[in-house]
């Protein structure tokens, strides 16, 4: 059995199902492939949600993806009727280590993002449920929130498929030669011919490339709580409490959004991982980290029950920038991941900058290069 397309996406997460959509809309013939499905537990796109925000330091390149992806995915959204963007607003609370947030307010400035800077007084009388000890200033994304995941990914994949793309439940093994290949193999023994291969794998990235990719990916293990908040109080959900960031406990989380409960996470890279078979159960030692934070940071949930965990993966690179490129010797072969933790909101964005590049050659964003992607960590993109 065999079949042919214009371009093969292998990996249905937030970067394959955007990159298979706008490719796509430019009248490929497009297939997406994926070993388990759109979203699913073992991925780096699963899970319940996931945060955009525009501040990014100096950074101005992600500043600008990151708003053009939120008008796509709310553009996406309003077209296929689904609320699946919730506008809580993003805060980003510093002590006296301030630098990063003053830099993200120039920068936000610059890019003509609304925006307000919060004074230690101020962030006492909008938000008395936080703890702030040590927190100096703080800086509000009014219109910044959260993606939902899992739903966001498969809904992008079923719009996909309504326009065009087609869809299957597929294991990619490596393929194998020098040159452009003309078809890749299933583990079921279908050859999938295509004139551009892409392969979105995510942590799976380095597995299906080792000699490319295995020193140049570094998959993490990042572990998610959810905290149950008392009954009857809306302290803890919006619109009384935004998405949040703590510059120097490397902590993030989320108002209690759909009855989840406050979500917290911890940003700093854990240890590195094999995306099959690393345990998906959280340690006794991430609760009680999470337990402390909760007790220090929000004093009104004390005591509260962890309700939902979540173990999940990073795909990091050495710094923290995208993977978007060729094979280096596959011609007709691209790289896509790298998300590094914070690349799920910029799917839109990515999925817009590889269909540029296979279908019109567009302009190389030298920092995805290939090239550019060392084997130490040191990360500078957070």
């Amino acid at each position: 059995m065999s079949a042919r397309y214009d371009v093969a996406v292998i990996g249905a997460g937030v970067f394959g199902a955007w990159t298979a959509w706008h490719l796509g809309q430019r009248g490929q013939r497009v297939l997406l492939a994926d070993a388990y499905g759109p979203g699913n537990a073992r991925a780096s796109s699963a899970g319940e949600s996931r945060i955009i925000r525009m501040g990014y330091g100096t950074d101005e390149l992600y500043t600008r993806w990151s708003l053009r992806s939120l008008a796509q995915w709310k553009e996406f959204f309003a077209a296929t009727r689904q609320a699946l963007f919730h506008e809580t607003g993003v805060l980003w609370l510093s002590g006296t280590a301030d630098a990063r947030v003053r830099q993200s307010a120039e920068t936000l400035r610059r890019c003509g993002v609304a925006f307000e800077e919060l004074s230690r007084t101020e962030l006492e009388r909008r938000y008395p449920q936080i703890g702030l000890a040590g927190i100096t200033k703080g800086l509000l994304e009014p219109h910044s929130g959260v993606l939902t995941a899992r739903r966001a990914v498969a809904a992008v994949v079923e719009d996909a498929v309504s326009r065009g793309v087609e869809y299957r439940v597929a294991h990619i093994a490596e393929p194998h030669a020098a040159g452009a290949i003309g078809a890749v193999k299933t583990s079921s023994g279908e050859r999938i011919e295509a004139g551009a291969f892409v392969f979105a794998c995510g942590a799976w990235l380095g597995k299906i490339f080792p000699d490319v990719l295995g020193s140049r990916i570094f998959p993490s293990r990042q572990e998610v709580f959810f905290f149950g908040v008392p009954a009857g109080d809306a302290r803890f959900a919006p619109p009384a409490l935004p998405t949040w960031l703590f510059q120097e406990d490397e902590i993030y989380g989320m108002p209690d959004l759909e009855s989840r409960g406050l979500k917290i996470a911890v940003d700093r890279h854990g240890e590195r991982v094999d995306p099959d078979t690393q345990s998906r159960l959280a340690s006794a030692e991430g609760a009680e980290e999470a337990r402390r934070f909760v007790e220090q940071r929000f004093p009104g949930l004390r005591g509260a029950p962890i309700v939902e965990t979540r173990v999940c993966q990073y795909e990091n690179t050495w710094n923290g920038d995208f993977l978007i490129d060729r094979h280096p010797e596959m011609e007709n072969v691209w790289f896509v991941g790298g998300g590094s933790g914070h690349g799920f909101k910029h799917g839109p964005a990515v999925g817009q900058y590889v269909a540029e590049r296979i279908l019109e050659g567009g302009a190389e964003q030298e920092r995805f290069s290939l090239a550019s992607k060392e084997t130490v960590q040191r990360r500078a993109v957070f």
